[in-house]
């Protein structure tokens, strides 16, 4: 197996630049290179707090299923900087508009500016109190089927109930074991159409709160439920409530709203990452919950090519205004009329 160069991020931060990307993950190293390769000036501010730093391997990436998710940032990073752009380690604590573009403040003092801003800071898993769940997550305490199925595939595998998807979420893992129980714990009473989707793919129901998590060795063995019960189980999905990072965007009006599906809250934007603040755009999880490692990269990759895009629009604006040489301006009559000649 080929080894990634490791790569120290370094603290240097210049005083401008076309384009700061806030968040190292994969939508915004992608999105990096894009712009790095698009010969932008642009620099990556990253807290190194990765939401699939848990995980052992992220999967259903192309060419790169199973990949360490450390490593894949190791490469990423490599690859930004060796179109000239720059990852720089720091929290950012408060953006500014500044100037016709942002002020970039990190919590440690130091500053930026930037033309436009590229937002992939992701979102936090919040769990339900459970004792011992917190421990197992990303281990075997899971919430994507696409992400982990494989993985406790025929395994017995519990559901936890925490909202409005989770009867979904039972469904989906029965497709990769036949041995799934749906804890009902404090939710409602479920209606008759899930129940009947339930009992019809063989999924049991166990109701009750559930207290806790059973672990032998380094080893989800069971759940244990607030009576004493406990039910063998070999891993367990939860669906957390899903939040955007993006607090330090508040000054700009730009705030994490619900999302329509119920699971969580993200910052609205358009099928780009544009946002409604003019010269900001987001990709990844901060904008899409559901967004795996590959979708967060292509949504950074789409967002990046829009960026460009804007900047170029912006450059040819101002250098249309001109003055232009006496030249240029003759030039501009002769392909003028040459374009009237010709019905164009």
């Amino acid at each position: 197996m080929v080894v990634a160069e490791v790569v120290e991020l370094t603290d240097q931060l210049a005083e401008g630049y076309d384009v700061v990307v806030v968040g190292g993950g994969a939508a915004g190293l992608n999105g990096a290179l894009m712009l790095a390769r698009a010969r932008r000036s642009v620099a990556v501010i990253d807290a190194g707090e990765p939401r699939n730093a848990p995980a052992s391997a992220a999967h259903g990436l192309l060419g790169r299923d199973g990949i360490s998710p450390a490593e894949l940032l190791e490469r990423g990073r490599a690859e930004v900087r060796g179109y000239g752009g720059e990852v720089v380690s720091g929290e950012v604590l408060a953006v500014n508009s500044a100037d016709g573009g942002f002020s970039v403040l990190l919590a440690d003092g130091r500053s930026t500016r930037a033309r436009r801003l590229l937002v992939t800071t992701g979102l936090v898993d919040e769990l339900p109190k459970v004792p011992g769940l917190r421990e197992r997550w990303g281990h075997d305490v899971l919430h994507c089927p696409y992400c982990h199925g494989w993985e406790v595939r025929d395994k017995a595998i519990g559901v936890l109930a925490t909202g409005p998807m989770s009867v979904h979420q039972a469904l989906l893992f029965r497709q990769w074991s036949a041995d799934i129980v749906f804890f009902t714990r404090t939710a409602s009473p479920l209606d008759e159409q899930d129940a009947r989707k339930l009992i019809a793919r063989g999924i049991r129901v166990v109701a009750g709160e559930v207290a806790g998590i059973e672990v032998t060795g380094d080893r989800l063995t069971g759940v244990r439920l607030a009576d004493g019960t406990v039910v063998a189980r070999e891993a367990v999905a939860v669906a957390s409530r899903m939040v955007a990072r993006a607090g330090f965007l508040a000054d700009l009006g730009l705030r994490p709203q619900e999302h329509p599906s119920g699971m969580g809250e993200h910052v609205p934007a358009d099928a780009a990452g544009r946002t409604a603040v003019p010269g900001v755009w987001v990709a990844g999880n901060i904008t899409d919950l559901a967004a795996q490692v590959g979708g967060a990269a292509a949504a950074g990759a789409v967002a990046a090519a829009q960026i460009n895009a804007d900047l170029v629009a912006e450059e040819v604006d101002r250098a249309v205004v001109g003055p232009f040489s006496p030249e240029s301006e003759s030039r501009i009559c002769e392909l003028v009329a040459g374009d009237r000649r010709h019905g164009l």
